[in-house]
């Protein structure tokens, strides 16, 4: 079994957090924040193709209910956006990921930017979805 090369996106309304990882290594890495500004979808091609990503995790927002929100259907449309663009598109649930990121970067102690806790979700879904899929064990 060859290894995949993955890219995550944390989608938001103004920024997307991008992560990427290699299923070999399994180890999800931020990689940058991509504003939301009508250029989105033509930055997002050039990372998904620079690096040669054979699936885009998406994460998936739900209410603490588990419930679909309006943020839920957002990212759902804006996925269908990159149906052309990516070869295989997966969602992964997102469940305070934000929070986990923010807490994690304030443990440093280092200054931050909004669009770091975007990035750092975007690998914290990536990892959780590496940890649920593609454990040594499958």
């Amino acid at each position: 079994m060859h290894s995949k090369n993955i890219v995550c996106l944390d989608v938001g309304e103004k920024r997307i957090g991008v992560a990427v990882a290699d299923t070999a290594i399994r180890i999800a890495i931020p990689l940058e924040t991509v504003e939301v500004d009508g250029q989105e979808l033509a930055a997002l091609e050039k990372i998904i193709i620079g690096e040669g990503a054979d699936l885009v995790v998406i994460g998936y927002p739900r209410n603490q209910s588990g419930e679909a929100t309006a943020q839920t259907h957002f990212v759902e449309e804006f996925s269908y956006k990159l149906k052309d663009i990516a070869k295989e598109i997966v969602f992964q649930d997102e469940s305070l990921t934000s929070v986990l990121a923010e807490d994690r970067l304030k443990s440093y102690k280092k200054p931050y930017k909004k669009g770091d806790i975007d990035a750092l979700a975007a690998a914290i879904i990536l990892q959780d979805y590496l940890e649920e899929n593609h454990d040594e064990r499958h």
